[in-house]
C-alpha cells in the first residue's frame, strides 16, 4: 500500500460505494470484490484505508452497531469533503492517470456522477494528451530488429485503442444515445452538523 493512503486505487471506489450507502469495513471489502473482481481488497486493507479516510476528514464513522451475534461493527458514511475528495478524484482519474490503467477504469466506472459536459470536457482533454503521448512513441525498430521493439507497437496499439474507445463515449454521450442522469449525482454527503 502506498505510504500515502489516499493514492490507494481503492480509495475512489471505496468513496464510490459510501456515496451509495453507508457500510462497514467487511461489507465494502464484499462489494468491492463483486464489484471489481480485478481489484485485490481485503477487509484489513479496507478497514486502514477507512481509518485514513476518517483520519481525512472524508468519511464520517457512526457508532458501532450490533447485529444479531456479530460483533459491533463501525459503519462510516462520506462528509461533504469526502464527496468533493470522490468528485477530484473521479475527475484526476479520467484527466491524468496512464493509458490503460487500473486507476483510468475505476474512473470511468464513475463517470456518470459528473454533469455529461463535464465528463465530456474530461474525456476530451485526455484523448488530447493521449494523442501527444502517441505522437511521442517511436515510429519503429529503427537500427533494431522488430522483435527487439516489440513494446513500441503495443504501446502504440494500446493508446490507439483507448482513443478510438474515447471518441466513441464522447459520441454517445453527446447524442444522447448513453442515458446521463438527470437528477442529483449518486453520491451524496452526509448532512454537515448544526
Amino acid at each position: 500500500m502506498p505510504l500515502d493512503a489516499s493514492r490507494n486505487s481503492l480509495v475512489l471506489p471505496i468513496l464510490g460505494l459510501l456515496g451509495e450507502r453507508p457500510a462497514h469495513a467487511y461489507e465494502l471489502a464484499t462489494r468491492l470484490q463483486e464489484r471489481y473482481a480485478h481489484l485485490t481488497a481485503t477487509r484489513s486493507t479496507v478497514t486502514t484505508l477507512l481509518k485514513s479516510l476518517h483520519r481525512a476528514g472524508l468519511v464520517e464513522a457512526r457508532e458501532p452497531g450490533q447485529v444479531g451475534n456479530r460483533p459491533p461493527r463501525t459503519e462510516y458514511e462520506l462528509t461533504e469533503q469526502g464527496v468533493a475528495g470522490f468528485r477530484a478524484k473521479v475527475e484526476s482519474g479520467l484527466r491524468d492517470t496512464p493509458v490503460a490503467s487500473v486507476d483510468f477504469a475505476l474512473a470511468v466506472a464513475y463517470l456518470g456522477s459528473l454533469p455529461a459536459e463535464r465528463a465530456v470536457a474530461l474525456l476530451e482533454a485526455r484523448a488530447e494528451r493521449l494523442a501527444e503521448e502517441r505522437a511521442g512513441l517511436p515510429a519503429g525498430a529503427g537500427e533494431m530488429t522488430e522483435v527487439h521493439t516489440l513494446e513500441h507497437g503495443y504501446w502504440h496499439g494500446l493508446v490507439t485503442a483507448e482513443l478510438a474507445w474515447i471518441a466513441a463515449l464522447v459520441e454517445r454521450i453527446r447524442t444522447a444515445e448513453l442515458a446521463w442522469a438527470t437528477g442529483a449525482p449518486p453520491v451524496t454527503p452526509v448532512p454537515a452538523a448544526a
